[in-house]
């Protein structure tokens, strides 16, 4: 069985954290024992200098589950989609929290998202 959960942020003030790498939406699906998970990220990438160089997914304790590093600027593809799977989330987590990261700034806010069980 296949589940899939679609998370988009329709809305959200950004206004202190205008240069910050922004979680724009969370695509989960699980495959058998692990799952696929796909971030849309937006970020003001202006090239190598400052850019969106990684997504994090998290347990609600902390603990990370999977990390995608990307490994290049994105600035004429805003925003842009990319998946990690294989990721493994143990059955008691009902959650997960995305944050995106830049190479300037670090982490930015994150978005939680509730798994299908």
């Amino acid at each position: 069985m296949r589940a899939v959960l679609t998370f988009i942020v329709l809305s959200t003030p950004l206004t202190a954290l205008a240069d910050a790498p922004v979680v724009e939406g969370v695509d989960l699906r699980r495959d058998g024992e692990t799952w696929t998970i796909s971030v849309t990220v937006s970020h003001p990438d202006t090239g190598w200098d400052h850019y969106a160089d990684g997504w994090v997914v998290l347990a609600p304790d902390g603990s990370e589950l999977g990390y995608r590093t990307l490994h290049h600027p994105h600035v004429e593809e805003q925003p842009f989609t990319r998946s990690l799977s294989g990721v493994t989330i143990p059955d008691d987590v009902t959650q997960v929290v995305v944050h995106a990261d830049d190479s300037v700034h670090g982490r930015g806010p994150g978005v939680t998202v509730d798994l299908p069980r």
